[in-house]
């Protein structure tokens, strides 16, 4: 099933920011503001902190994000789990082609065989699943 909308493409910086909210999720449920953001993105860069902001927009925009008044600042909390979007993004992939078949199988056969066991271990789940 094709899906309803594209999935959105992330860049480098916008990964970095989104890798920092799934893993701020269980200190902070309540969300991170563009300042707690910002302090535990790696150190490799040099981020002004309206970039930072400009990016979180980014993704509130893209629904990848959610967000909450807090004073005058925003906290953000990520819209779906890192699965999620991996998901909606292999599922778009998917839908660009036009043999869907034959790029599943170039896939397979690059997998290890551990990828390949919890591909079945997935497909068996979902057959339980679906009766």
């Amino acid at each position: 099933m094709p899906p309803t909308s594209p999935a959105p493409r992330l860049g480098d910086l916008e990964r970095s920011v989104m890798e920092q909210l799934w893993d701020s999720t269980t200190t902070r449920p309540e969300g991170s503001s563009v300042r707690e953001v910002l302090e535990g993105l790696p150190g490799e860069r040099d981020l002004a902190y309206t970039t930072v902001m400009t990016v979180l927009d980014r993704l509130s925009k893209k629904g990848l994000v959610t967000r909450e008044r807090d004073g005058r600042a925003w906290r953000y909390l990520p819209a779906g789990t890192r699965e999620s979007l991996t998901a909606e993004t292999m599922r778009a992939s998917l839908g660009d082609v036009t043999d869907r078949r034959a790029a599943l199988l170039h896939f397979l056969d690059g997998a290890t065989s551990e990828e390949l066991d919890d591909l079945r271990a997935a497909l068996s789940e979902v057959e339980q699943r679906r009766g």
